[in-house]
């Protein structure tokens, strides 16, 4: 008896019939066999019982080599390649032991199961047919008839998936095969047929399942691996195309459609990693005008053309270029939405052009479809900062410049308004008070942005010279009076007047 809980129980749950390999009894009088040959085979048989299959099969292979012609060896080496997984394996050994033996009806139904499987319908229905003629047992006979029922079955739904492929109703064609293959599961022909379907249909993910499928199943098929490539090329995904168009070229370097298609998948695989180093170095300039060569590499393919028009978008953000990455970031929202790559460059943008609302609208969307993004939500915090902190004093804009000014700039702008807004060039006391207001801020927005650390949290959201938004509180220094800045050089670095100006 075989144990409820071991390979051979496991095996026989899913192959029927496949315990009377291992419950054969050895008769060495008939099979002819000697000694040695009857040792590897009640060692095998143990091994294969334990589960160690490997070794089981060395055993057999000794049995085999030992014996040529003993259909028992076969027989047993066939269930260890079974077992393995080795259904290609297996068909040989089994079709040997049939040559040996006609009436071992259990072969025979086993190999009718496997051409079943393989999609060789006409064979299997042979199998099947002499395994009723040949006096089966009682099991045998029910499953030999139970499988030419579904055999029958599977011949009908092929006939109407080739009809419906040929007449264009691909759908149809697809529910016929699903059937067929949940039976017919290593029939390559069919798979790769129901990938054509898939492809007609708008599904490329799915007929590269298939194709892939068929790639194993089929010895040297080129042709699954050439559109196998060529889909995951429309797909925008050069890497995987490049990868399977390498595999076609193993199998046959001198594949005319794989070499070309390999030169041309190479060409923007080389650009595209090129523009991404660029990216990594800083070299954003650069980097785009490799994108624009991708686009005019492949300009017929739209993914290569978004997903350029996406990076060139990042470049001209990290850039500081906000005009042109709100330009092209926007064009690549029109195409794809909810980009969220695309929303999050554009919002920097807009928060360069000081564009507060529409920064926060971008974060909030992209947000909705990637909540967990942590830039993204300290890019919405910092925004919404930014434009509380813009309803009330913003240096940059008392200054004039923007907020990616260097400091020359930021020296430059100050000095030019200090003078314009020196107290004592007005004489009318109301505008001497105006003044003074002005020069004050002018004098702030000066402080904070030429000092790193300063301008650092107020590009954060927080004003250093706000005494709310400082813990402890504290006052604002530039909230004084006009006299305390007496003697204020808006031409020197800080400190005391080194001599006083006089306006008439």
């Amino acid at each position: 008896m075989v144990a409820p809980g071991s390979v051979t129980s496991r095996l026989g749950s899913v192959f029927p019939f496949l315990l009377v390999l291992v419950d054969l009894q050895y008769e060495g009088a008939e099979c002819g066999v000697n000694a040695d040959v009857e040792k590897h085979l009640e060692l095998g048989k143990k091994l294969l019982a334990a589960g160690q299959l490997a070794d089981a099969l060395s055993q057999f292979h000794a049995a085999v080599d030992g014996d040529p012609d003993n259909y028992i060896a076969y027989y047993r080496r066939a269930t260890v390649f079974l077992a393995m997984g080795k259904s290609k394996a297996a068909l040989p050994d089994l079709t040997k032991v049939i040559q040996l033996k006609m009436d071992f009806t259990a072969a025979r139904l086993q190999r009718g199961h496997l051409l079943l499987k393989q999609g060789k319908l006409d064979e299997a229905e042979d199998d099947f047919k002499k395994v009723l003629k040949s006096n089966p047992s009682e099991n045998e006979e029910k499953e030999a008839q139970s499988q030419l029922i579904k055999s029958d079955e599977m011949q009908r739904l092929r006939s109407q998936a080739l009809d419906a492929f040929e007449s264009g109703d691909y759908a149809a064609a697809i529910a016929f095969l699903d059937k067929i293959l949940e039976v017919c599961v290593w029939d390559a022909e069919l798979r790769e047929l129901r990938a054509e379907c898939f492809i007609k249909e708008g599904e490329p993910r799915k007929a590269i399942s298939d194709l892939k499928a068929a790639s194993k199943l089929k010895n040297d098929n080129t042709e699954a691996f050439y559109k196998i490539s060529t889909l995951y090329y429309q797909l925008g995904d050069h890497e995987l195309s490049l990868s399977e168009v390498r595999e076609c070229l193993k199998l046959d370097q001198d594949h005319k459609r794989c070499f070309a298609h390999y030169k041309q998948v190479k060409k923007l695989n080389k650009l595209i990693e090129s523009a991404e180093e660029l990216i990594r170095d800083g070299r954003y300039t650069d980097a785009t005008s490799k994108y624009e060569s991708v686009m005019k590499t492949e300009p017929s393919i739209a993914e290569y053309t978004i997903r350029s028009k996406e990076r060139i978008c990042h470049c001209f953000s990290k850039d500081e270029k906000p005009v042109e990455a709100i330009r092209v970031c926007s064009e690549v929202l029109q195409m794809e939405p909810d980009n969220v790559n695309a929303l999050k460059d554009r919002a920097e943008a807009y928060l360069i052009e000081e564009m507060y609302d529409e920064a926060i609208q971008d974060y909030e969307t992209a947000q909705e479809h990637n909540e967990n993004d942590q830039q993204i939500r300290e890019g919405l915090e910092k925004a919404q900062r930014l434009l509380k902190q813009s309803q009330r004093r913003d240096y940059y804009k008392i200054l004039g410049v923007k907020r990616n000014a260097k400091k020359q700039e930021i020296i430059k702008a100050y000095r030019k308004l200090a003078l314009q807004w020196h107290p004592d060039n007005f004489q009318n006391e109301e505008e001497k008070k105006k003044a003074e207001k002005k020069f004050i801020d002018i004098a702030a927005a000066k402080e904070v942005l030429s000092d790193p650390e300063m301008r650092k949290k107020f590009d954060d959201g927080e004003d250093p010279l706000d005494a709310e938004s400082q813990q402890g509180g504290g006052g604002n220094p530039f909230h004084r009076s006009w006299n305390s800045w007496q003697g204020f050089n808006p031409f020197s670095s800080g400190g005391p007047f080194r001599f006083k100006f006089h306006f008439n």
